[in-house]
């Protein structure tokens, strides 16, 4: 399954590195989202090749389109996307209840209208074990029901009860397949050990994360954790913020939550990727992230820099000669300008697309990687400051 070390420590935040078979993920992590199998605009030789060492891919999207078993026919999802690291895929119950509005709730799951083609599906939570199963992904996570915001204390009691249930459903059957032989077709795949890297979970046993749910309620987070803890799960998930609620009691039901977690297992805060809620994340000791704010941004012109955001299609970049910024290595910085940035993206070429995604992510990755350097050399509080500092005075008004 997984390995997990904890290097260092300042104060709670934490320098760590989950072991896999397909290779290390050194954390704070940042999983760049290929929800259908692809990282939009990225090849996975560009998605290594800039440091990403883990991605997530969306459990909901792949079953219902191409459809797991199509996957799992084909080797896998490492050898449908040829990527060859490591690869989490969330449950889709989070799509599922926000993509779906037709939809019912009783305790066996969840009956919902694909947003495809208004065809209906019900997931359980041992289909949602073996949809991610066939995909052969390296890090899974249970099923879950993520509370609304506002939601009446009522309602998030009844849903952590559903949540705690489905999580027990899910590892009591990932537990029992995770013995069996799945029969995952290896065509084309020889029994060389780079073959061995590419093959799905027949060959090893995922690692299952259990979710934290409990909306905004402070007593149900704690509950919830402990319901979790005594399951033995191999990671734990932070889910249902951001969804609505202000940021300060964001803020306030993470740092209240993360400490419970177990010490000897990654915490993982998910659909968390604003910097400035990470650099509060990781202060409250949480290691794994994900969010599709770098590649959602880069696509609608919204570039990270070491001075904070900026908007490429201001006139003010008309016929700038220099860099996007200059304190960054990425392939587009030390090949294009602003203006011609500028240019394509105004043009809407796909290539602006692409050069703006390759920065974007980049940025993200070693904004990571300096953080975890701050931690290993005990100057995360500086670090943390002084980016708050930059990402409150953006050259951009956005």
């Amino acid at each position: 399954m997984i390995n997990f070390e904890i290097k260092k420590k300042d104060h709670l935040a934490r320098r760590c590195c989950i072991s896999t078979k397909r290779g290390a993920i050194n954390t704070p992590a940042f999983m760049p989202v290929g929800t259908n199998a692809t990282v939009k605009a990225m090849s996975p030789d560009e998605l290594s090749g800039i440091g990403s060492e883990i991605i997530l891919s969306n459990t909901y999207h792949l079953y219902l389109r191409p459809g797991h078993e199509i996957i799992r026919e084909l080797g896998g999802l490492h050898r449908f996307m040829n990527w060859h690291g490591p690869i989490l895929t969330d449950s889709g119950g989070f799509q599922v209840f926000s993509l779906s509005p037709l939809r019912k709730i009783t305790n066996e799951g969840v009956t919902f209208r694909s947003h495809l083609d208004g065809s209906t599906h019900f997931l359980t939570p041992e289909l949602v074990m073996d949809i991610q199963r066939s995909l052969g992904s390296d890090i899974a996570m249970v099923f879950d029901e993520c509370a609304p915001y506002p939601a009446t204390r009522e309602y998030v009691i009844d849903s952590l009860k559903l949540t705690t249930e489905w999580a027990r459903r899910c590892k009591e059957y990932h537990e029992k397949v995770s013995t069996k032989q799945y029969g995952v077709s290896s065509k084309g795949v020889t029994d060389s050990e780079s073959a061995y890297c590419l093959l799905p979970t027949a060959y090893f046993k995922q690692a299952l994360f259990g979710i934290v749910q409990g909306g905004v309620y402070n007593d149900l987070r704690k509950q919830s954790v402990e319901e979790l803890i005594a399951m033995d799960f191999d990671g734990y998930a932070i889910g249902g913020l951001s969804v609505g609620e202000p940021k300060e009691i964001m803020y306030e039901v993470m740092n209240y939550t993360a400490p419970l977690l177990p010490e000897n297992k990654p915490r993982y805060l998910m659909g968390i990727g604003d910097l400035a809620d990470v650099l509060e994340a990781v202060s409250a000791g949480i290691d794994m992230f994900d969010c599709v704010m770098p590649t959602r941004n880069a696509r609608n012109g919204t570039l990270f820099t070491s001075i904070g955001r900026i908007s490429i299609k201001r006139e003010e970049f008309k016929a700038d000669p220099n860099p996007l910024d200059p304190n960054c290595g990425c392939y587009t910085c030390r090949n294009y300008s602003l203006a011609y940035l500028r240019h394509l993206f105004m043009n809407k070429e796909i290539l602006s697309m692409r050069l703006n995604t390759i920065h974007n992510l980049y940025f993200y990755l070693n904004f990571f990687k300096e953080m975890r350097d701050a931690i290993e050399g005990g100057e995360f509080r500086g670090f943390k400051n002084r980016w708050n500092e930059v990402l409150k005075t953006s050259k951009d008004e956005l």
